[in-house]
């Protein structure tokens, strides 16, 4: 029997009382890809990424662990929630217009300890000055640097279109018109490499194109490396309690944590392990999330429809942001149909050996988005759902 194989029979045997549709975590899994995370970043802490967890539980699981510290949150209304629910240090990695959660943290000296928001525009600290509706509370402000890889005298740009602020002019210039401003402070630089860290660089089946990505990666880690330390050497004159300077992404941890000048390591979508972390030559890990959908049509040999099942992902549309079939093995959709909203055909000859009400086990293409899909995750340790504990939308939340 191989590994997959007896994966498939463990959660089989664990979810046997419940009925698909149905989200699972290994813990084991879970925990083995923290123990990764943390090797990585080599003693510099881990600040967990929630949007690519979505699950308080698993939050707190991951947090009480002495290489994990703090959260990055993705909305600001999710972070005062987060900040009322006990954790202490919230970091908000996109700047936002919620001016009625801005009046709030503005107002509560508590919520304002705790949660650090993203701005890279002189506009938004005016939209939050605006906002406060008698609050003075000092907001606590990080910045963010725009990480692009920019070439041939900026014609060509390789990475996200984030932040504005480029240069170590850029940021510095920022940092003094927060400075100029009563009631902020700055206490952190952000910089996410998402072009290094959430880009794989072995694309099976492509080794030209694997190996250019190696080649842009490799330029852009030196190019942001030495330019990085440039941007906090310049805030450092204009905010010298600089608290942190945060960056990488789970395909980049190691390479981010050799830099100086950072101080602690972004990561999340590792500790679940989605398709789309599995091409990349750096690190490897474990398959901790899936989902079962159940068999509910047998129209054929060779053939098994299951229910449900068409759960994309955010970004590019592309084969690459649909969800796979893992377990059984073999399993592939049908290309005239793909995954679809209430039900999707499955091909290969696994199919003949499942019968109605059989679980198919699949992977998300990204982390926490699955977790919008469902109100519970059952968390599985060896042969035994141990736990079953609730995601954000089962709390009533789905703050995007």
């Amino acid at each position: 029997m191989t590994a997959r194989a007896a994966d498939r029979a463990r959660y089989d045997r664990a979810t046997t009382h419940l009925d698909a549709p149905v989200a699972i975590v290994d813990l084991e899994a879970f925990d083995a890809n923290a123990d990764d995370l943390a090797r990585r970043a080599a003693g510099k802490p881990v600040r967990v990424a929630s949007k690519s967890v979505r699950c308080r539980a698993l939050l707190e699981r991951v947090l009480a662990r002495d290489d994990f510290a703090g959260i990055m949150s993705f909305t600001l209304a999710e972070s005062l929630w987060l900040a009322r629910s006990g954790f202490e240090d919230v970091l908000l990695a996109y700047p936002s217009a919620d001016r009625k959660a801005y009046a709030e943290l503005a107002g509560d000296p508590k919520l304002a300890a705790s949660v650090t928001v993203m701005v890279d525009d002189p506009a938004q600290l005016r939209l939050i000055e605006d906002a406060r509706d008698g609050g003075w509370e000092v907001v606590r402000v990080c910045l963010e640097l725009d990480t692009s890889l920019k070439l041939l005298g900026g014609r060509v740009r390789v990475g996200a279109r984030r932040s504005p602020l480029h240069s170590p002019a850029q940021v510095a210039e920022m940092a003094r018109a927060v400075a100029r401003r009563p009631g902020f402070r700055l206490v952190g630089i952000m910089a996410y490499e998402g072009h290094i860290a959430g880009v794989g660089d072995s694309v099976r089946g492509h080794p030209l194109r694997s190996r250019a990505i190696r080649l842009m990666q490799a330029t852009a880690r030196r190019e942001l490396a030495q330019r990085r330390a440039e941007v906090v050497r310049a805030v450092r004159a204009v905010a010298p309690d600089l608290e942190f300077v945060n960056g990488g992404g789970t395909g980049s941890v190691q390479h981010t944590a050799a830099e100086d000048c950072v101080t602690e390591i972004a990561a999340g979508s590792g500790l679940y392990l989605p398709r789309l972390f599995d091409n990349y030559t750096s690190f490897s890990g474990r398959p901790a999330a899936l989902f079962a959908q159940p068999v509910v049509r047998r129209p054929g040999v060779g053939v098994v429809t299951v229910l449900g099942g068409g759960y994309p992902a955010s970004g590019a549309a592309g084969p690459d942001r649909l969800p796979v079939p893992y377990l059984p093995e073999g399993l592939r959709y049908d290309p005239q149909e793909g995954p679809g909203e209430v039900q999707t055909p499955l091909l290969g000859s696994p199919a003949d050996d499942l019968l109605i009400g059989d679980k198919v086990w699949f992977r998300h293409a990204k982390a926490g988005e699955l977790c919008e899909r469902f109100e519970v995750l059952h968390l599985v340790e060896g042969e035994t759902v141990t736990a079953t504990v609730p995601t954000y939308r089962g709390e009533g939340h789905t703050f995007l």
